[in-house]
């Protein structure tokens, strides 16, 4: 049975934070299974704001706004490059109940317009979480490159003006720059291609992308790329297996999960510690993932050694072996 616009509108407001458990629940699923697939990205998550659901139900003016409205639930998945995205949809396919993929990157009939290559997938969101009517909660999955990502935002500001439409130069403009979007992908997977074959070269890089994927299932609180090179170069010569090293940190992460997590708390950039104290600054890096997991075997005397080698601070290591628990 259909509801009308109050209706909808009242729905929504009562349903609005199962759904938004059901959201978060979903983007910790997607991290996790995407980072044992080995795809770096990044993964945001939202319920739709009562007013945008009510903006919305006037803007397109629907005629059964519950179930004509699917983006309740939005994830958004960005990776590097175009590169990525076929193995991301392929582990949301494995890893979600998919409803629908709208992929229009390769739709014939378009060859010679410029167009956004839309990449959408609506799928029932994890938690078996189900309205009162018994339907599972759905979610829209946008799946993007940073470089359509980018386009996107900037063109949702400056085109989508309801009740006026923008000016044809500033719509050509901004489709002209779809093909600069479609070079910059390619360019950015041929540099990645290419520093592949130089293992030597990309071992550093590759290794901060593990991490990062694994630390990004325990927060999602910014922290220093600088310091993070500084510190995975040093990591990175205690590590002899690197293309192995991602299941074996991931397998860590999750048998180590709780005390991860407590650490954190305690030490993080909101713990009563660190804001007293201002040390224990790499419990608010991915690298501290990497660094849990050589204190907690014989690696550790390499860690030290390395460590030694270097011109970073003792101190951060030591600090980071006192929240561990273990003695160097």
């Amino acid at each position: 049975m259909s509801l009308s616009v109050e209706e909808a509108f009242q729905r929504y407001q009562r349903e609005r934070p199962r759904i938004e458990e059901a959201v978060e629940a979903t983007k910790t699923h997607l991290q996790e299974h995407l980072a044992r697939r080995r795809v770096t990205c990044q993964v945001t998550a939202r319920a739709k704001e009562v007013s945008s659901f009510q903006t919305k139900v006037y803007r397109k003016n629907y005629t059964d706004p519950w179930k004509q409205i699917t983006d309740k639930a939005g994830v958004r998945v960005v990776v590097p490059h175009a590169g990525l995205l076929d193995p991301a949809l392929d582990e949301i396919k494995r890893c979600l109940d998919v409803v629908e993929v709208q992929d229009d990157r390769n739709a014939p009939g378009h060859e010679d317009r410029l167009r956004y290559p839309r990449l959408h997938i609506q799928a029932i969101m994890v938690g078996n979480e189900a309205d009162p009517d018994g339907t599972p909660y759905e979610c829209e999955i946008q799946l993007r490159t940073e470089a359509v990502d980018l386009w996107s935002r900037m063109s949702h500001k400056l085109l989508y003006k309801p009740g006026a439409a923008p000016p044809a130069d500033v719509s050509r403009s901004l489709y002209r720059l779809i093909a600069l979007v479609e070079l910059f992908d390619l360019e950015v997977q041929r540099g990645v291609e290419a520093m592949a074959q130089h293992p030597e070269l990309a071992r550093s890089n590759q290794l901060l992308d593990v991490v990062e994927q694994v630390y990004r299932t325990f927060t999602d609180h910014p922290h220093s790329t600088e310091l993070s090179y500084n510190v995975i170069d040093v990591l990175s010569r205690t590590i002899d297996d690197p293309d192995g090293y991602r299941e074996h940190l991931t397998q860590f992460a999750e048998r180590f999960r709780d005390r991860i997590e407590r650490a954190y708390t305690d030490y993080g950039p909101n713990s009563a510690h660190f804001l007293r104290h201002g040390r224990y600054l790499l419990a608010s890096q991915p690298e501290s993932l990497i660094i849990f997991e050589r204190l907690s075997n014989n690696a550790r005397y390499r860690l030290r050694s390395a460590w030694d080698a270097s011109e970073l601070p003792d101190n951060m290591l030591t600090d980071m072996a006192q929240v561990w628990g273990v003695a160097l």
